[in-house]
């Protein structure tokens, strides 16, 4: 069984004019001087992980990977979406309800030809999409497995599924590659970013990482059977006390982006990691502030929510 074929994806053209080829070579040499997400560490990777802050070299180090049932039913379909879970972040979330994976690094290091296999085989399980968990820091490592994998055949959709702090630089690279946009929107503001996720202009990068993406790849669209298949999906966590800022969040998204932008508002959080240091976090959201974020989106003209966005009795 295969999984949900596109026709003729972006990364097929750009395999098929040589523009794809010349995207990983660009992408591999600024791995030399790095600035293939936000940090710009700008540590020459393919020497040495010191000083860069996703402690991440020339080989991608993948967590788990495999079909996923609990992503988005636009994404998970019936076969589930082909995640693929990378270690380390370029983020220090605080809070973060993954970090053995994203602080301690736990995986195994993989080559660009090993990658590109596990894409194959979550086609060939008949995954829906393959599903790029936790991505900016080894943008160049995924665009030379989607190389190999699409001259062996992959033709599934390619979900970026990223913490929202990307570069320009980056998605510039990824753009024709990339089908589905999936970004989260943590903070509406830069100071609760310096705060809680130790990077001093989250808000300012990831308002101008989610417009580049709507520019490339625009609303989501979906299937006859209701499954992605381009298109951007926002991802935002309620946090306590307000801390993410949701209205001013909905306010960017249906003013700056687009009021028919698919948003997935994320109910879940509870203290993890360290949150318990900070007041602010320690404690799970509560009904009335998951409720008073699915109300400010609506206020916002945002309709197109995540089938599970629903306000509780």
């Amino acid at each position: 069984m295969t999984g949900t074929a596109i026709q003729n994806p972006g990364y097929r053209r750009l395999l098929e004019t040589g523009a794809l080829a010349a995207r990983v070579a660009e992408a591999d040499r600024r791995l030399e001087d790095c600035d293939l997400c936000a940090r710009y560490c700008r540590v020459d990777r393919k020497r040495t992980i010191k000083g860069a802050v996703c402690r991440t070299g020339d080989m991608a180090v993948v967590y788990s990977f495999g079909a996923h049932h609990g992503e988005e039913d636009c994404l998970r379909g019936r076969r589930g979406s082909g995640t693929v879970f990378f270690s380390h972040c370029n983020l220090r979330c605080e809070y973060c309800q993954n970090w053995d994976i994203s602080r301690k690094g736990a995986g195994h290091a993989v080559t660009n030809e090993e990658l590109a296999a596990i894409f194959l085989s979550l086609q060939a399980q008949g995954c829906h999409n393959v599903n790029l968990v936790s991505p900016s820091h080894v943008v160049a490592q995924v665009l030379a497995a989607v190389q190999i994998a699409a001259e062996r055949g992959l033709t599934l959709p390619i979900v970026y599924n990223t913490g929202g702090y990307d570069s320009p630089e980056a998605l510039a690279l990824l753009d024709g590659v990339v089908d589905i946009y999936m970004p989260y929107l943590k903070y509406a503001e830069d100071a609760p970013g310096h705060s809680y996720s130790h990077v001093r202009d989250y808000a300012t990068v990831n308002r101008a990482a989610i417009k580049e993406m709507h520019r490339q790849v625009g609303d989501l669209v979906t299937d006859a059977h209701g499954l992605a298949v381009r298109g951007l999906l926002v991802r935002h966590l309620v946090l306590p006390n307000d801390v993410a800022g949701s209205d001013a969040a909905f306010a960017f998204l249906a003013e700056d982006v687009s009021p028919d932008t698919y948003v997935n508002i994320m109910d879940q959080y509870r203290p993890c990691y360290r949150a318990q240091d900070f007041p602010a976090l320690d404690r799970p959201v509560s009904r009335a502030e998951y409720r008073a974020a699915i109300a400010a989106a609506g206020r916002h003209g945002l309709t197109r929510l995540d089938p599970r966005n629903v306000l509780r009795p």
